[in-house]
């Protein structure tokens, strides 16, 4: 079922039910009233009655027949019983003179004085009169013939009320369903409208402040990120492409040189060390883009530790001797003597943190001028703060936001090897360890670069 329906639909039956609610009330309190009203009457009448036929400390009964036969029955279908407080009947106007009333409603009568109830669809009334040490037990009975008219008039009347209401309020309620789910539907033909080729473009139209032009902002917003994500799928995908292709284009055309002739021992080595050369460069774009792709992972999908950041910086050296094969250096050093351990340890992933600091020093290292990396270690109250920095080439200003993109690399730095990964690697573990990472550059002091890590 569409939105809009529901909408009418609910709002149709809340509405009904309330007005039903209100119409049996209604009615509930108009019978009530009108039973309470005849009550009283009948009881007027069980009195009056009983006041004319008492006179001069006599019953006159004659006095009540004369009355019955001329104008004093105004009641319908009324019956009269008269009794006196030995349960003789004296008065009936009923026909029928086998009548009589239970012993027990009489007794009943005469103790309390006065009595009611429903006696099929008539009312009963019983009243005990005293006047002048004389009592008497009257009984009125009647059927209140106008009194139900009312209120089945009433109950038409209510129920014509009803129906009318409930297809208006059908009417009605479709109506502003309509109205309110227009703006949905709006948005609904826009985002049907939209697929990849038109999706950098696309937007669909936002108007007022309510909650739909809230939800039509929010798709905005994702479709600039999911353009965003697309745009960067595609630059990874070609820029993965073209260096994969080239350090494969130079392995095969040295291959293919070296075997369209017979060589010396010497040509034959030399080709091989600038085979090796290449594939090791492959080897280490294959491991960077796998890498990448491990950092795209959510922090749920990691295996999570306490890891001394210290411990794991002094580890470095070795591995970074190991990886260039030349006189790496890397110098540690303490800003502050932690007291507590805590402060230099964080909750994270240890391979991802060897990854992070490894890039970040291999890099150091690389664009030092001496192949040194000059790594501080410093606390504050929330966060490990690492510098690692280097003495060599500073980073252009204007490409100073751009070195954490996937494969961009500096027109000053085409000389030395890399594929422009590590950099946005280090920046997507950072971010799954929700820290921060910087870089600040300037032609004396070199290039730094401070990774912000919260400690336990």
């Amino acid at each position: 079922m569409k939105i809009k329906y529901k909408i009418a639909l609910y709002y149709t039956v809340s509405a009904a039910l309330m007005l039903i609610a209100f119409a049996v009330l209604a009615y509930y309190f108009s019978a009530k009233s009108r039973k309470a009203e005849y009550l009283e009457r009948l009881e007027y009448r069980a009195r009056s009655i009983a006041s004319v036929i008492i006179e001069d400390g006599h019953v006159k009964v004659d006095l009540l027949r004369k009355l019955d036969r001329t104008t004093f029955q105004d009641l319908y279908k009324e019956s009269i019983l008269v009794y006196n407080p030995d349960y003789d009947l004296l008065y009936s106007n009923l026909k029928d003179t086998t009548i009589r009333t239970h012993r027990s409603l009489l007794d009943y009568i005469k103790e309390n004085k006065l009595y009611s109830y429903d006696k099929g669809s008539s009312e009963v009334v019983g009243v005990y009169y005293t006047e002048e040490d004389i009592s008497v037990i009257v009984i009125v009975s009647s059927f209140d013939k106008y009194g139900f008219q009312n209120l089945r008039s009433l109950q038409q009347i209510l129920l014509l009320e009803l129906i009318t209401a409930v297809l208006i309020l059908i009417g009605v309620g479709y109506f502003f369903a309509r109205k309110m789910v227009q703006p949905i539907d709006r948005l609904v033909e826009q985002v049907d409208s939209i697929n990849a080729n038109n999706m950098q473009d696309a937007k669909v139209a936002v108007k007022g402040k309510d909650e739909i032009a809230k939800l039509g902002a929010n798709f905005n917003t994702m479709l600039q990120r999911l353009s965003d994500s697309f745009n960067l799928q595609k630059s990874f995908v070609s820029n993965a492409s073209h260096e994969l292709r080239t350090p494969l284009a130079a392995i095969i055309s040295q291959l293919q040189v070296m075997l369209s002739k017979e060589r010396s021992k010497e040509e034959y080595h030399a080709l091989l060390v600038s085979v090796l050369e290449d594939a090791e460069n492959l080897s280490d774009l294959s491991n960077g883009l796998l890498q990448l792709a491990q950092s795209e992972l959510r922090q749920q999908q990691f295996v999570f530790s306490n890891v001394r950041i210290d411990e794991l910086l002094m580890d470095m050296a070795n591995l970074i001797r190991l990886k260039q094969k030349n006189n790496s250096k890397v110098d540690i050093q303490f800003l502050k003597v932690p007291d507590n351990e805590i402060l230099v340890t964080c909750f994270g992933n240890e391979s991802l943190l060897k990854v992070l600091f490894l890039n970040l020093v291999d890099n150091a290292c690389k664009f030092s001028e001496d192949n040194t990396a000059h790594v501080s270690i410093d606390f504050f109250t929330k966060y490990i703060t690492v510098q690692i920095k280097n003495n060599g080439i500073s980073i252009p200003e204007e490409a100073i936001f751009k070195v954490f993109e996937p494969f961009y690399r500096g027109e000053n730095a085409q000389q030395i090897r890399g594929h422009g990964l590590g950099l946005s690697i280090c920046k997507k573990i950072v971010q799954i360890h929700n820290g921060h990472i910087t870089v600040t550059s300037n032609p004396q002091d070199g290039t730094t670069f401070t990774v912000m890590l919260p400690h336990l």
